[in-house]
This record gives C-alpha cells, sequence and structure tokens, in this order.
C-alpha cells in the first residue's frame, strides 16, 4: 500500500512514493516552487497525474497551519505566495488527499521510525531559520481546537527586544531560531553583518568568542524545552532541522533535567532524515483512511 506523498516549502516541492512501514519506495523528486497560484496547482496536477495509477492518495506536508480536517490551510505561511492559503487540495486530484503540518508531519515520523519511538508523549523542535513544533500525547499528534496547535511563539522575555516573524516580540523561535542564532552574534559581537556561518565556522576553529555566543543560543533553546517539559511532561524533545545538527543534546538534556520540575526527559536529534515530512504525513494519511486516527 502506498501513497505519493509531497512536501512543500518555499523554494522546493519534494515528491515519492511512501509505504505503510514509512520507506520511500522510489526516486525523490525535485521541483521549484511556483511563486504564483495557478502556476502551483497546473505543477501539482501534473505531478499527482503522473503517479494516480500506482498509488492510493495523496499526503501533503506544508508549511502553515492546517484544519483538524486535513484538507486546507488555516494559517499564514511567509514563505509561500500570498494565495496559497486559499488553495483547494482536494481539486487537484479525484483521489484522497491528506493534508498536514510540516513540523507535526516530521514529529510523527519521529515518533513512527526515528527518535521518539515507543514513547508516549513527544515534542519535536525544527530549529531552522524559523523554529517548529510537533507535540504526540498518546499516540495521537496535538492540534488544538482549530489545528493551529504546536506553534513555538511563547515569550521568552517581556522586553519587546526581538521582533518576531509573526509580529510579536521575543518569542522562542526569535532566539533558538538560526536567525535568533545570527542576532545573538550581533548583538554579542557588535558586528552587524556576522551570520551563523561565521559562528559555526568558529567553532570549528575554536574561536572563544563564537563559542560564548553558541553556548548563549544553546541556553536559549535549553529555557525553552525546560518550559515545554514543565508544560507536556514529555519522554522525549527530538531537535530537527538544519541547526540542530550542531546542537550538545548531552549538555541540554542535563542542564533542562536539572532544573525541570517534571519527572527527566531525554533529548535526541531527530533521526528519521530528510524526509521526514514525507514519511510522516504519508504514515498519517494512511492511518487515518484506515480509520485509526
Amino acid at each position: 500500500m502506498e501513497v505519493l506523498a509531497i512536501d512543500i516549502g518555499g523554494t522546493k516541492i519534494y515528491c515519492a512514493k511512501v509505504n505503510e512501514h514509512g520507506k520511500i519506495v522510489d526516486e525523490v523528486k525535485k521541483y521549484k516552487t511556483p511563486q504564483n497560484k495557478q502556476e502551483f496547482e497546473t505543477l501539482l496536477k501534473e505531478v499527482i497525474a503522473s503517479y494516480e495509477n500506482s498509488v492510493i492518495g495523496v499526503a501533503i506536508s506544508t508549511a502553515g497551519a492546517v484544519s483538524n480536517e486535513n484538507d486546507r490551510i488555516i494559517g499564514s505561511t511567509g514563505n509561500m505566495f500570498k494565495e496559497y492559503p486559499t488553495i483547494n487540495f482536494k481539486s487537484l486530484t479525484k483521489l484522497p488527499v491528506f493534508v498536514e503540518n510540516d513540523a507535526n508531519s516530521a514529529a510523527w515520523a519521529e515518533y513512527k521510525i526515528g527518535a521518539s519511538i515507543n514513547t508516549t508523549v513527544s515534542v519535536m523542535l525544527t530549529l531552522g531559520t524559523g523554529v517548529g513544533g510537533g507535540i504526540i500525547i498518546n499516540n495521537r499528534l496535538l492540534k488544538g481546537k482549530s489545528g493551529a496547535a504546536g506553534e513555538m511563539h511563547f515569550k521568552m522575555s517581556m522586553d519587546k527586544h526581538r521582533k518576531c516573524t509573526c509580529g510579536s516580540y521575543d518569542c522562542f523561535e526569535a532566539y533558538a531560531s538560526g536567525t535568533g542564532l545570527k542576532v545573538t552574534a550581533q548583538e554579542m559581537s557588535g558586528n552587524p553583518n556576522i551570520t551563523t556561518y561565521d559562528v559555526v565556522g568558529g567553532l570549528q576553529n575554536n574561536d572563544k568568542k563564537m563559542l560564548e555566543i553558541f553556548n548563549r543560543w544553546e541556553e536559549d533553546i535549553t529555557d525553552g524545552v525546560i518550559g515545554l517539559a514543565n508544560i507536556f511532561d514529555p519522554d522525549v524533545v527530538v531537535l530537527s532541522g538544519s541547526m540542530a545538527e550542531y546542537v550538545d543534546t548531552e549538555k541540554i538534556e542535563k542542564n533542562v533535567n536539572s532544573q525541570i520540575v517534571t519527572t527527566p526527559i531525554k533529548v535526541r536529534k531527530a533521526t528519521a532524515g530528510n524526509y521526514a515530512g514525507m514519511i510522516g504525513a504519508g504514515l498519517l494519511a494512511l492511518e487515518a483512511w484506515r480509520g485509526e486516527g
């Protein structure tokens, strides 16, 4: 039993067939994301049509909050064209279509085949340009009343110091993201042109200032994980995304467990791979169509 899984990002779209075991069973294809609605719908129709005779449905992993009915975008997607939330995904094919947020999808892949397998409660944080999140409790994604749960925009400070992408100030994302690391580096170094690449390169060269900057960034991640651990009492917090590979999870786990009021947790790096969003969306879709969701 196989489903066409599609991962939609601001610059690239990936697609491949995924089976009920969470395995990608053919070549992963990549397309440039169109920047207007008409071209986007045309591309997706063509892509789906090329798979229609070999899959039982289409599973889509996408930026933005997704409805509890898993059929439409209900929140803003700043990295996509303006009309993106109005896309009627089910109109693109006669096959069943299942849509889920990309962080939720990746969290589900980690829960089924990755770093949080065999756990009861898990939280996944995607550390990239921004910060995504997915929360799983008792074999179910925490979606909230509308589908928008898991957004990592809780306050780290009341100082109105850093403007966040959501329009508010001092959110976890504004500190724990790759963008947050860059801002921290600029503030601590006094150099407005410093980048995350400079920080990472400095770490590799044992640069004392870059290490100090990076440690501050890890402390911000730790503070956020402490809050999430105290609220959800998870078995594990999984860190994924492009910036997670540089994080010292053992150090963060030790520091978190020394400060939380709940029972000890594990902090692990994601293991489901670069296509976790596609895999998770495919598994979620298959479970929903079997009546397990």
